[in-house]
C-alpha cells in the first residue's frame, strides 16, 4: 500500500499519508487508485469529519507523477489520459474539509492535491516549484489549479521558471498559497490542530461551507480545464525527448525565493 490512513475516532480527523518516501512520494498508478478510493470511502464514513493530507519522510510532500509510469496517450489532440485528474478529494465528490500539510518539496503533480485542499500549512523548510517547462511539458492542470490560489504573476513565474527557481514557504505564505508556516517538522501537528477545530463543528454546516466556497471558483476553473488537453497535446515534447531532458537534469540548478 502506498497510502497510510489513520483516523482519530475522538476528534473525527483522518490523517492520510503518501507513503513512498524512497520515490519522494511520487504517484504511480496504484497510488492514484488508492487516493481515489480513500476519498470516496470517506464520503460514507460519518466518523471522519475532516482530513489532513501529508507525505512521509520529510523530504517531500509529493513530487507529482512517478517518471517510471507509462501512460499511453491517444493520438487525438482533443483528449488526454491523465491518471492524476482523479486523485483529489473534489474530483471524487468529497466535500469534507481537507488540509494539506507540506514538509519538503511539493512540485508538479502535487498541485492536483494542493489545488483541491481547503488550505495548505507548510513547514518553513518546504519549497514549491513546477518542473514542466524544463522538461518540455506544458503546465496546464497544475497552473490552472494554482491560479485559483495565487496572483497571476506568481503563478506565471512559478510555471515558467521550471526547476530554475523554488518558491519558499515564506513566499508561498505571502502570495496566498500557504495559510500558515510552522517550524521544521511542525506542519502535520498544526494541520491536525486546525482539522480538530473544524471537525468539532456540526458537519452539515462545515460541508455546506466547503461546497459554497468551491462554488465561487468552479465555473472559471471548469472553463480553463476544458482547454488543458489541447494545450498539452500541442505543446508537449515527445515522451522520449522529455525523458532525455529529465535524465540530464543537474544538481544545484535552482534558487529559492
Amino acid at each position: 500500500m502506498a497510502l497510510r490512513t489513520e483516523t482519530d475516532k475522538e476528534t473525527g480527523v483522518a490523517l492520510v499519508t503518501l507513503d513512498r518516501p524512497a520515490r519522494l512520494n511520487a504517484i504511480d498508478l496504484a497510488t492514484a487508485a488508492e487516493l481515489a478510493a480513500v476519498w470516496r470511502a470517506f464520503r460514507f464514513d460519518d466518523g471522519v469529519r475532516a482530513v489532513v493530507l501529508t507525505g512521509a519522510g520529510g523530504r517531500a510532500f509529493c513530487t507529482g507523477i512517478d517518471r517510471d509510469v507509462d501512460v499511453p496517450q491517444p493520438s487525438s489532440p482533443y483528449t488526454i489520459d491523465d491518471p492524476l485528474l482523479a486523485i483529489g478529494p473534489k474530483a471524487n465528490d468529497l466535500w469534507k474539509p481537507v488540509i494539506a500539510a507540506v514538509e519538503g518539496m511539493a512540485c508538479g503533480g502535487a498541485f492536483y492535491l494542493l489545488g483541491e485542499a481547503e488550505f495548505v500549512i507548510a513547514s518553513e523548510e518546504a519549497t514549491f516549484f513546477d518542473p514542466h517547462t524544463t522538461y518540455g511539458m506544458v503546465s496546464a492542470y497544475e497552473a490552472i489549479s494554482m491560479a485559483q490560489r495565487m496572483p497571476f504573476g506568481e503563478v506565471a513565474r512559478m510555471s515558467l521558471m521550471g526547476t530554475a527557481e523554488r518558491v519558499s514557504a515564506r513566499r508561498a505564505y505571502e502570495t496566498g498559497l500557504v495559510s500558515e508556516v510552522t517550524a521544521p517538522g511542525g506542519a502535520v501537528d498544526a494541520a491536525l490542530r486546525a482539522a480538530g477545530v473544524i471537525a468539532s463543528y456540526p458537519t452539515q454546516a462545515v460541508q455546506g461551507t466547503v461546497r459554497a466556497v468551491w462554488s465561487a471558483r468552479e465555473a472559471a476553473r471548469a472553463r480553463a480545464m476544458a482547454h488543458a488537453p489541447h494545450l498539452i497535446a500541442l505543446g508537449n515534447l515527445p515522451p522520449e525527448r522529455q525523458a532525455e531532458l529529465f535524465r540530464g537534469r543537474g544538481a544545484g540548478e535552482f534558487r529559492t525565493r
